[in-house]
């Protein structure tokens, strides 16, 4: 094997300019592959990260609270018993955050909009602050009761600045309305679809609209340092609330909002906890998710057609040119299956030394483009919740697109090959004139 490894090495060497040639061609189909894939990478990322902090933990421990069978409200009484009891079936790194949930009519002098509400500690969650950027205003002002965060969007409808007063009212969990007076504190750049329905303000402020004291809260949100487990360890998390005795509902794949109707209906009274992930409270934006999946699979397939068909006529050019070469191999004596695996293993090294080095050149583009802040159009904006492109790329997608592209060329070269090497040595050393 090491001889034939000097000799392919050796061809490739001694024919340097074919050699450049399709060593340039396996890595641009590479550098390709690899952009593509850190698209839809990035947008994934961005996505998850960014709505998992808006609105959701990557496990959610949350409920509802019935006085009466016909009204429920998103509440989780004597919250710090059920963290107790979460925490210990969670792994040591993950993070537990309490929010609160509403939905109410926030009113300006000018107009009004209904909206989410979220009561939020901003010291205790560094995630939120990330993903957040401030138009104008300051968080801080969001701590020891203080104001409310509204995005562009809203603070433009509503014909409001940092500093103006707003009203929210809602009905507390008994059915009284209730209002409270609050400062616009912050205004943040939108984030897309979640941005259009959501505002924050301090949890003193939600507890004081709906008559909530210190032991409610409205959901515990879980975050894993890897999101994909969140499916496994919430079924972890389910069979222990149901074994402290707590009365847990079936698991249903949509949001808390969604169950409103649903959970209205039921006969039930008191307190029933919901053990949801990520996916589920997301349920409405996911398919954006699953569909960039599914395009850029598309796209990866389509573009691994072209290098197939690309990469194996060139490789057919290349190996039909050393036919007479290989027929004066044959007739020297050198064994079928010897030649065989000597341009196999050529093809290889091309292959393997193109892809590489398309994969840090695709690398190094993507960084570029990241860098480089692209806008996109608002419509993007409401599906992918950023300003900007923004393209991801880590050490899994770098050695898949190698190996990928690799193994593809290197399996497709046996096919010239082989007929190569099954022609009669005096037919092939006078193929060529």
């Amino acid at each position: 094997m090491k001889t034939l490894i000097l000799i392919a090495v050796r061809n490739l060497l001694q024919n340097g300019k074919r050699t450049a040639l399709l060593t340039s061609a396996i890595a641009s189909v590479t550098l390709l592959l690899v952009i593509m894939s850190s698209i839809g990478n990035g947008m994934y990322d961005t996505i998850l990260n960014t709505a998992t902090n808006l609105t959701t933990g990557h496990i959610n421990v949350a409920g509802f609270f019935k006085i009466t069978s016909g009204q429920a409200a998103p509440v989780v009484t004597q919250y710090e018993d059920v963290r107790d009891t979460v925490s210990s079936v969670l792994p040591e790194d993950a993070a537990v955050v309490d929010r609160l949930r509403g939905w109410g009519k926030v009113v300006s002098p000018k107009s009004s909009v209904q909206v989410g509400i979220g009561g939020i500690d901003v010291s205790a969650e560094a995630g939120f602050r990330e993903v957040i950027e401030l138009s104008s205003g300051s968080l801080d002002g969001m701590g020891d009761g203080g104001g409310a965060l509204l995005f562009e969007m809203q603070a433009e409808r509503l014909g409001v600045q940092v500093g103006d007063d707003i009203t929210i009212a809602a009905p507390t969990i008994r059915g009284a309305q209730n209002s409270v007076d609050v400062r616009v504190v912050a205004i943040a750049q939108s984030v897309g679809l979640l941005s259009a329905f959501n505002i924050y303000v301090s949890q003193e402020i939600l507890r004081e609209l709906y008559m909530l004291n210190e032991s409610s809260t409205g959901a515990l949100q879980i975050y894993l340092s890897d999101p994909e487990g969140a499916e496994e360890l919430s079924e972890r998390v389910r069979g222990a609330l149901v074994d402290a005795g707590y009365e847990v509902m079936d698991p249903l794949e949509k949001s808390f909002w969604q169950k409103f109707p649903i959970v209205t209906r039921e006969g039930w009274t008191g307190q029933r906890l919901d053990v949801t992930t990520w996916r589920d409270e997301l349920n409405f934006l996911t398919w954006t998710i699953d569909a960039i999946g599914a395009l850029t699979a598309v796209l990866v397939g389509i573009l691994l057609v072209i290098i197939v068909v690309g990469v194996m006529n060139a490789l057919w050019v290349a190996i039909r040119e050393r036919t007479k070469e290989i027929g004066t191999l044959r007739a020297i004596g050198m064994q079928r299956g010897r030649i065989l695996l000597m341009i196999v293993v050529e093809a290889a090294i091309l292959s393997f030394a193109g892809s590489i080095l398309g994969a840090f050149a695709g690398a190094a583009t993507a960084a570029g483009l990241t860098a480089a802040e692209i806008p996109l159009h608002e419509s993007f904006q409401i599906f992918l919740m950023s300003d900007s492109l923004k393209l991801l790329v880590d050490a899994p997608t770098l050695v898949q697109s190698v190996l990928i592209i690799g193994t593809i060329t290197t399996l497709f070269s046996l096919f010239p090959a082989r007929r190569a090497t099954h022609m009669p040595p005096i037919t092939a050393i006078n193929d060529l004139q």
